[in-house]
Parts: structure tokens; C-alpha cells; sequence
């Protein structure tokens, strides 16, 4: 499990690039980003190598950030992959609340999946009985 940077904002021009900025000029580094958003606002997830400082300096320059526990599974970067871990989740009665894939190393994906906590221990042993590998940040950063 890894913790990931879930920030609410305001659907209005220049307020991202101004999120984006904070973070670089406290020397955050962003793996992953992104937006689900609606006329009026946005939900930016990130994953950054400083979850804990991020939202302190987010917080301190007016954004409002939080940290959320996301299960993070490595997965080959080939056709049928994804479908694969689903599948096997599928199998259990574990719903997913949202997801997103990025690159890593360009040999690998990571895919990122939100998890009540309640389904967590369900949902990691059908991953890893699958075969697939649970990451922690030390794997990511």
C-alpha cells in the first residue's frame, strides 16, 4: 500500500499550473497525476515522493490536500495485463472505487487502485495470488 495525494480544486483557469508550481518549488517530485474533474471543481491524485510534506505546504498555500491509502500492483506493460488483475479481482467480492495506470522504467506499469479498506486484505491476497506484486513507495520512488 502506498499513500497518495488527493487534492480538491477549483475548476478555473491557471490553478493547476499554480498547484503544480508549490510542489516544485518545494522540491516535490510528481510520479503520477491524475484529474477527474466537473465544471466546478477538479480531484488531482498524485503520486509524489513526499505525501506528508506535500500537504503541508499544499495546505499552507490555500489548497486543500489530503492523503488517501491506494494499493499500487505492478503489472507488465503488455496487452491483456490489466484485464488480467481485474480479473482476478473480479473474483472476489472487492469493488474498486477508482484506478489509474502510469509508467515505470518503461518495462513496467503500475497500476493504482482505490480500496475501501474494509475489502484491502481481500483484494491484496487475490492480487498477489495472482501473481501480481504489491508495491510499496520504497518500489516506486
Amino acid at each position: 500500500m502506498i499513500m497518495q495525494l488527493t487534492v480538491f480544486l477549483e475548476n478555473s483557469e491557471g490553478r493547476l499550473a499554480d498547484l503544480c508550481h508549490t510542489l516544485a518549488e518545494n522540491d516535490i517530485n510528481m510520479h503520477a497525476l491524475t484529474i477527474a474533474e466537473t465544471s466546478d471543481y477538479g480531484i488531482v491524485r498524485i503520486i509524489c515522493n513526499d505525501v506528508f510534506r506535500a500537504v503541508e505546504v499544499l495546505d499552507e498555500a490555500g489548497f486543500r490536500a489530503t492523503k488517501t491509502k491506494v494499493l499500487a500492483v505492478e503489472v507488465p506493460d503488455r496487452p491483456g495485463a490489466l484485464a488480467e488483475l481485474l480479473s482476478a479481482l473480479g473474483k472476489t467480492d472487492v469493488n474498486i472505487e477508482y484506478g489509474y495506470c502510469f509508467m515505470a522504467n518503461g518495462e513496467k506499469a503500475i497500476d493504482v487502485l482505490k480500496i475501501k479498506p474494509e475489502d484491502r486484505v481481500a483484494a491484496e491476497a487475490a492480487i498477489s495470488g495472482a501473481g501480481f506484486k504489491l508495491l510499496h513507495w520504497d518500489d516506486i520512488a
